[in-house]
């Protein structure tokens, strides 16, 4: 899977980039079909004591991309946030596609009764 992390007024250490890659690891365990995460960083002092840090995550999968934003006054709140939301995304989109693989059956097994009865 490819990776790209972007900051803006944050300084990268290497344990945000640690926590972050653990969260896009359990992510990616999730769904095998990612192929590419962008995670942008970002520092706002205008926007208030509760919300200056923002973390974002762009998820590339077969069809639409998955995204997820959020803001928080600390970043390491922020990434949890943004990667437990993206997780609920991921998981709609696997139980959307498990049941539709499921429908299909019941209905063939009507069309079916209908034709021979």
């Amino acid at each position: 899977m490819k990776f790209i992390l972007s900051t803006h007024n944050v300084t990268l250490t290497k344990s945000i980039e640690d926590h972050i890659l653990s969260r896009i690891e359990k992510l990616e365990h999730l769904d095998r079909f990612v192929t590419s995460a962008r995670v942008t960083l970002e520092y706002n002092l205008l926007k208030g004591l509760e919300k200056q840090f923002s973390c974002s995550i762009r998820l590339a999968v077969p069809g639409p991309d998955l995204f997820a934003e959020d803001r928080q006054s600390d970043l390491y709140a922020a990434i949890d946030l943004v990667a437990k939301k993206i997780e609920q995304q991921l998981r709609k989109r696997h139980n959307k596609y498990k049941a539709r693989k499921h429908t299909l059956g019941p209905r063939a097994k009507e069309s079916r009764q209908i034709e021979e009865g």
